[in-house]
Formats: structure tokens, sequence, C-alpha cells
């Protein structure tokens, strides 16, 4: 079945250098969520990762995707 990563880190180093504070102020969440999201311990809600691809000029499946070679 897979599992769900994302390249949220990497976006955040090619947004200049964007620590996790500034994307959670950006995105208006916790530092934690984000550390959270990055290390797949917790999965947005559909508004949170859109807000996410909005704010990268990426599709959510650009940012997010399942890892078919990793079972839950």
């Amino acid at each position: 079945m897979g599992i769900l990563k994302n390249n949220l880190r990497r976006l955040r180093f090619e947004k200049g250098q964007m620590t996790q504070q500034e994307l959670a102020e950006a995105l208006g969440v916790s530092r934690q969520t984000i550390i959270s999201i990055e290390k797949g311990k917790y999965m947005p809600s559909i508004l949170l990762a859109m807000k996410m691809a909005r704010y990268f000029g990426k599709t959510v499946e650009e940012i997010f995707f399942i890892d078919p070679n990793e079972d839950q």
C-alpha cells in the first residue's frame, strides 16, 4: 500500500533556506506542526496541504506522495 511522504524540507531549502518557524508563521500553524509533517508523524488537513501548495507554487501531489516501497 505504501506510506505518505513529502518534499516539504526540500521545498523550504529551495525557497532560500527557509526555517521551519518561518514556514509555520507563513501558514498560520505552529513550528511543531511543520516538524511533525516533515517527519511523517502527522498528516495535514486538506486545507493545510492546499495552503502549502499555494505557498510554494506547487500542486499537492508535488509536495505529498505515496512511497509504494514502504509499508505502513
